[in-house]
């Protein structure tokens, strides 16, 4: 990196941690701690000091492994899937930030983002993509012929999802096309095929998103307003309360459905319950004009995905 990207970027993560602005880049992580100044501005890029998307990218694709494993999960697929989903959120994320660095540089909240601050340059970021983009294929090429073919065709929504909030008021619902390929391609990395029981998880998967996209949306309002660009958010305004529980209500029947087509035993209902529980909780305590529960209520469905997940395992070892 250049001296005076590098030179801007210091400026920038000092200005986060001494002064009060409304970013999502949190001040002095470890990334700034530990790693070597002219790295941090793409592992900053990559989110890789925000998990929670990497959780979000993951848990479909574990749900789907466990739900077309009689008895345990093969904790080969777990991990393969794991690092997968570390490498392709990284690549989701720099690829938004390429289509969006006009927007970025209008919001507080993603003004001192590596490509709106001038830390990371559109080659840069562009050769960056390109190199998880390889590292994401050759995680892909562990699994088998079909799998890898499932695999490819996430590259169409994954590419077409950053443009959507500027012609679609519903452009969460293609995140959750995106983001909960895993539901199938878990499923494919396993069996070799699809099933029925995979594809009605794919739906609940999408249904999910949808729920906690459109809370974590809630965020930018004000500034989607002001720069012109489409959310659920915006568009459901205040409904959303409504909406939301008719979106997690389909994602639990439709889970349930999903558990029956895979002969399920009935200690994964009693664990859906418990999940249901929680999303039930996320409606009732959302405060969609408080920035920082909406995050938190966001940040929260890990817990929703974990028991899920949990409770899928069980009712495969009954």
């Amino acid at each position: 990196m250049e001296f005076e990207q590098a030179t801007g970027y210091f400026i920038g993560i000092m200005t986060i941690a001494f002064k009060s602005i409304d970013s999502d880049m949190p001040a002095l992580t470890w990334i700034d701690r530990w790693m070597p100044v002219w790295l941090r501005p793409y592992l900053h890029l990559a989110r890789l000091d925000r998990p929670i998307g990497t959780w979000l990218l993951l848990l479909p694709c574990w749900w789907s492994v466990a739900l077309a494993t009689p008895g345990w999960p093969d904790l080969r697929f777990v991990a393969l899937f794991g690092i997968g989903a570390l490498i392709m959120r990284g690549a989701g994320c720099t690829l938004n930030d390429i289509a969006d660095r006009d927007f970025d540089g209008q919001v507080a909240r993603t003004a001192t983002r590596p490509i709106p601050s001038g830390a990371v340059s559109i080659p840069q970021a562009v050769a960056f993509l390109i190199v998880q983009l390889l590292l994401g294929l050759a995680v892909l090429l562990q699994f088998n012929f079909f799998a890898v073919m499932v695999g490819a065709g996430s590259l169409v929504v994954v590419a077409v999802y950053p443009f959507m909030k500027r012609i679609t008021d519903w452009p969460q619902a293609v995140l959750g096309l995106a983001f909960n390929w895993g539901a199938l391609l878990g499923w494919a990395a396993v069996r070799g095929d699809l099933s029925a029981a995979a594809g009605v998880l794919y739906m609940a998967g999408i249904l999910w998103t949808l729920g906690y996209d459109t809370i974590y949306a809630h965020q930018d309002k004000e500034d989607d307003i002001l720069i012109g660009v489409k959310s659920t958010a915006l568009r459901l305004g205040e409904d959303t309360g409504k909406w939301l529980t008719g979106f997690y209500c389909g994602t639990i029947l439709l889970m349930a459905l999903s558990g029956y087509l895979a002969g399920l035993g009935w200690v994964f209902y009693l664990g859906l319950a418990v999940a249901a529980g929680h999303l039930a909780w996320q409606v009732a305590r959302l405060d969609t004009s408080d920035a920082k529960d909406c995050l938190g209520k966001f940040k929260s469905n890990r817990t929703f995905g974990l028991i899920v997940f949990a409770a899928i395992i069980a009712g495969q070892i009954r």
